[in-house]
């Protein structure tokens, strides 16, 4: 087929549809913008005519091409990332015609100055801290910045009705992710550790708006009837996990899977992918659209922010809403925010909220699978023995 790379024929069906899918974008003649990060307003590519869709690596094969150029004891992700560029087995950075980073993490920094060698690339300048007047100013133009960057690069012109739009429609996306998510607020959950996760991780790669919002409406519904047939997937008594911390997309299996295997289920993803980037919508009532934006996202607690109290703040009331008895905290190798924090979260989960917390530090590979799994049996027992 034209326009794919020379290796696309001995890709797996997933990857194999994920290249096609990109490729009708472009053939239907939009533009795709490839993000790294849940700071990215993607309300203003929508808004541009363009599809956001996220490139970050989620597989431990290209990270030893990527290790070519970058060092071995760096974050999974930024590896992998790298790795499928390199390699063009990522669709969606193959077809994007600009890539959206922020100034998040030092390995990603630099990993973007690689990058901008192979493809256009846009660095929007993230504060270091979430409060202060000038700290609001800066992120607020970086926010205007990048509208116009979007209009320079695809060509187009962006009006503020078309951003008005656009925070409509993913604010409906996000309040459907929500009533998604509550479901496992349910005792026992109405759904699996798995489902739970992989609806919000995937919501971000089906690109018809209108058929995103129809899928998750359907499948919020087919979930509520299963559950009032009395067709739990899940075991009355299983202890309910909250799972926070780095995105855990190349360590779902081992992670998610290893911890249902072991008894739990798990209630609420603190994560990039999911409540941490979803929960808050922007304010549709504000005339300031660029200063609604920046309110917003300026909002998200992640890590590599400095006094990072809106995180604890959002665990406080999740560990409530969702009746959470125990908190597991990951970290990936050489994600130094997170792993950093992981003190500051302890002291709170067990200090303050007086329940279980587990860290763990973790790769791509599949090498620590069964120690995981030991700790997750002995975590679920104590637990359990406290009931």
């Amino acid at each position: 087929m034209n326009d794919l790379p020379k290796q696309f024929e001995s890709f797996t069906e997933a990857r194999r549809n994920g290249f096609l899918a990109a490729k009708k974008i472009k053939d239907d003649g939009k533009k795709m913008v490839g993000v790294f990060c849940c700071f990215t307003p993607t309300e203003l590519i929508l808004a541009a005519g363009a599809v956001p869709v996220g490139v970050c690596g989620v597989s431990e094969e290209p990270i030893k091409d990527a290790e070519k150029v970058l060092p071995r004891n760096l974050c999974p992700l930024i590896k992998s990332s790298y790795g499928h560029v390199i390699t063009d087995t990522c669709p969606y950075f193959y077809f994007s015609d600009l890539l959206v980073g922020e100034t998040t993490c030092d390995g990603k920094k630099k990993m973007y100055e690689e990058l901008s060698k192979i493809k256009p690339m846009h660095i929007m300048q993230l504060p270091n801290r979430a409060t202060g007047k000038n700290e609001f100013n800066l992120w607020k133009d970086e926010v205007i910045l990048l509208k116009e960057v979007l209009e320079k690069e695809l060509g187009v012109t962006i009006t503020e009705e078309d951003i008005k739009a656009a925070i409509k429609d993913k604010n409906e996306e996000r309040a459907l992710l929500n009533e998604y998510f509550e479901l496992a607020k349910l005792e026992p959950s109405a759904l699996t550790s798995l489902e739970l996760y992989q609806v919000s991780y995937q919501a971000q790669f089906k690109f018809n708006r209108d058929e995103l919002k129809a899928s998750l409406r359907k499948i919020i519904d087919d979930t509520k009837d299963r559950y009032e047939r009395g067709e739990c997937p899940v075991k009355k008594d299983a202890p309910r996990i909250l799972i926070t911390g780095s995105p855990i997309g190349g360590c779902v299996n081992k992670i998610v899977k290893t911890l249902e295997d072991s008894g739990a289920s798990v209630v609420a993803y603190e994560l990039c992918s999911s409540i941490r980037s979803n929960r808050e919508l922007i304010d549709e009532e504000n005339p300031d659209v660029y200063e609604a934006i920046a309110k917003r996202y300026l909002n998200i607690g992640c890590a590599c922010m400095m006094n990072n109290q809106k995180r604890i703040d959002l665990l406080d009331e999740l560990i409530d809403e969702y009746k959470v008895d125990g908190v597991i905290d990951i970290a990936l190798q050489s994600c130094h925010p997170f792993n950093v924090e992981s003190h500051k979260i302890k002291e709170f989960v067990t200090g303050q909220k007086n329940i279980d917390y587990m860290a763990i530090e973790t790769d791509y590979s599949e090498t620590d699978t069964e120690q995981l799994r030991t700790r997750f049996e002995a975590f679920i027992e104590m637990i359990e023995d406290k009931r």
